[in-house]
């Protein structure tokens, strides 16, 4: 008989086959450290990869009975990211982790929020200093006072892949995001965690240049989707309030 899941790590990768190699015993290991091997899952989806990224999961499934790997046509990360919610919350592990497959993160910041699960059901990062072009770093920045601007809330990184998030509170909170999955669901499930009323204790975590791999939004389109996002966030406040008051009762 399996033992319960503690966790499961979802993991979004498109194109990255120069570095998934190492990125998924890199997590495992490092996963490892805190929590015990048969409690845990590493969740990756494969959003498409036109490159080798699939074939490499693949193998891996075989090397490592932690690794489950789902290959999907290629939806967008936003899109990976909201399957992956819903297919970690099937698998009832007590806690859902989510990251990058980029090799951007590591995996010894994860003990800070594993210590945390108990005081907060959302628990969020945020990049100190963050390794990103200055293009992105200015998209950043406009989000974070978007936000402020729209919701009346604070949030220092908003889409930040790095949150740990207790299983029944995800569940409401997947359930509360708009019908079609918006571009960036972090950011609402960041926003709804906020104004229901948790801490979300914003952790510090390294992030680091990014090596290798291929960044799936370039500058033009990253600048459609940022007006499209706003335009979510925008029409999303109108439900906001009551869908706050259902999360709070459920």
């Amino acid at each position: 008989m399996e033992s319960p899941l503690e966790l499961v790590i979802v993991i979004p990768a498109y194109n990255e086959e120069a570095c998934i190699h190492e990125v998924v015993p890199h997590w495992i290991n490092g996963i490892a450290e805190v929590i015990p091997k048969d409690q845990f899952k590493l969740l990756v989806i494969n959003d498409g990869s036109r490159d080798k990224t699939g074939v490499i999961l693949d193998e891996l499934t075989g090397q490592y009975p932690n690794l489950i790997a789902k290959h999907q046509l290629n939806g967008g990360h936003g899109n990976a990211i909201f399957n992956g919610y819903k297919m970690a919350v099937q698998m009832n592990p007590n806690f859902v982790f989510q990251t990058d497959s980029d090799d951007q993160f590591v995996p010894s910041d994860f003990k800070n929020f594993w210590d945390k699960r108990n005081e907060s059901d959302f628990v969020l990062g945020f990049r100190e200093v963050r390794n990103d072009d200055p293009f992105r770093l200015l998209i950043t920045r406009i989000l974070k006072y978007s936000l402020l601007f729209i919701y009346g809330t604070y949030i220092h990184d908003a889409n930040i892949p790095f949150r740990l998030i207790r299983t029944t509170f995800l569940i409401k909170l997947l359930k509360a995001l708009p019908e079609q999955t918006p571009f960036a669901p972090n950011i609402f499930l960041s926003v709804l965690a906020k104004k229901s009323g948790h801490k979300l204790f914003n952790i510090p975590v390294l992030h680091k240049e990014r090596g290798t791999g291929e960044v799936s939004i370039r500058h033009m389109k990253l600048l459609k989707v940022c007006w499209q996002s706003f335009k979510e966030l925008t029409q999303f406040r109108l439900q906001l309030n009551n869908l706050v008051k259902t999360i709070k009762k459920g």
